[in-house]
């Protein structure tokens, strides 16, 4: 059984019907769900995935306004629960709010991922947080919220993104796949140094997977989920195969079929109106399109 499936039947068939039978009124102040990091967030968990961290249970998310006594009662019948689910360990540390699982506060969730109570307030926020940790923000699934605060905060994170910001990093992505690949990885070859090639090749594909993700207006999962990810994305998808031999088998010719194929989306959809065949100047185009003067002032490859 997959992690979010279990989560959601320990919610279902476990701590739901023991809050309905004990305290009835607070279900409506609280939300439910398996939320943030891991493999079972994005479903891509498996028996390997078992070997740390996994165990039955469900996050409940309530606001750090609520009492201590209402922590208390949630936390009480959450502990109560049975210490074995379809025959999985149950995590039971919901009183010390320092599990996976458990009673614990929206706010709190969101802190060590975006520096607030939900989404970024500010552009440079949005410019420098990890996008792998606003993926966690919006990774998992929610099973229910009654006040609907916790999953508008997570909405707001999935596409709340100001589109100069957007801009912003795919024009830096476009920098930076033209410096890695297209010049420094056959410049290292000619020098002969081959493990500098490699990393100006691996260097340009994580910067590929980075501008496929911002194209899809998604966030990017953290590194080791990217490549299985992209089969969830519409936009230039199908480059997994060519990035995934350039990693392996790395050449000018694949580099070269990516950066174009990129051009040609970033065409399509009018960010810029070049014909050259290098990234780089595509970079300053995009630039050009940002509104926010002290966005466009930023150095093109920042963010």
């Amino acid at each position: 059984m997959k992690g979010l499936e279990l989560a959601r039947r320990f919610w279902e068939e476990g701590f739901l019907p023991a809050l309905e039978r004990e305290s009835p009124e607070l279900i409506c102040r609280l939300a439910s769900g398996l939320c943030g990091a891991g493999s079972d967030c994005l479903g891509f968990d498996d028996e390997v995935s078992r070997d740390h961290g996994f165990a039955a249970g469900c996050m409940v998310f309530i606001s750090e306004d609520e009492s201590r006594d209402t922590v208390y009662r949630l936390s009480s019948i959450y502990d109560r629960l049975p210490w074995h689910f379809y025959g999985f360990p149950s995590e039971h540390r919901s009183r010390q709010g320092d599990g996976r699982y458990g009673v614990r506060s929206m706010e709190g969730f969101f802190r060590p991922l975006t520096g607030s109570e939900g989404a970024p307030s500010h552009w440079r926020e949005w410019l420098m947080i990890p996008s792998y940790y606003l993926a966690e923000a919006v990774s998992g699934d929610v099973f229910f919220d009654g006040p609907g605060e916790f999953t508008r905060r997570r909405e707001m994170i999935r596409t709340g993104m100001p589109e100069d910001i957007r801009l912003k990093k795919i024009a830096a992505k476009a920098a930076l796949m033209a410096q890695s690949g297209q010049y420094n990885y056959g410049r290292c070859l000619r020098h002969g140094e081959s493990a500098a090639a490699r990393l100006a090749a691996d260097e340009f594909v994580r910067c590929s997977l980075e501008m496929i993700f911002l194209l899809n207006r998604r966030h990017m999962p953290y590194y080791k989920w990217a490549f299985r990810s992209l089969d969830r994305l519409e936009i230039l998808s199908g480059l997994k195969s060519s990035l995934e031999t350039i990693l392996i088998d790395p050449s000018e010719e694949k580099i070269e079929e990516i950066s174009s194929a990129v051009i040609g989306e970033l065409r399509r959809e009018e960010l810029t109106a070049g014909s050259w065949d290098y990234l780089e100047p595509h970079a300053y185009e995009i630039m050009r399109r940002i509104r926010d003067p002290e966005i466009a002032a930023l150095h093109v490859m920042e963010g």
